[in-house]
């Protein structure tokens, strides 16, 4: 018992990390996607960072519910 306890409690840490890192990285695709906005676009345009952004969001959700 004891065993699967800490095993659960260290996955439930690992999924906010994960979750914590997904939505770190959309606010950084929303930076992007205003950053080619502005000035000039980094690799994709700016709609797709934005859809790039909604997805690590929905991720990071979804990660952080599942804890």
């Amino acid at each position: 018992f004891s065993i699967a306890h800490n095993m659960s409690r260290h996955s439930k840490k690992n999924w906010r990390l994960v979750s914590k890192v997904l939505i770190i990285l959309a606010l950084v695709a929303v930076v992007a996607a205003a950053w080619g906005f502005l000035f000039s676009d980094i690799w994709l345009a700016s709609t797709q960072w934005l859809l790039i952004a909604i997805v690590l969001a929905a991720f990071g959700l979804y990660t952080r519910m599942e804890k």
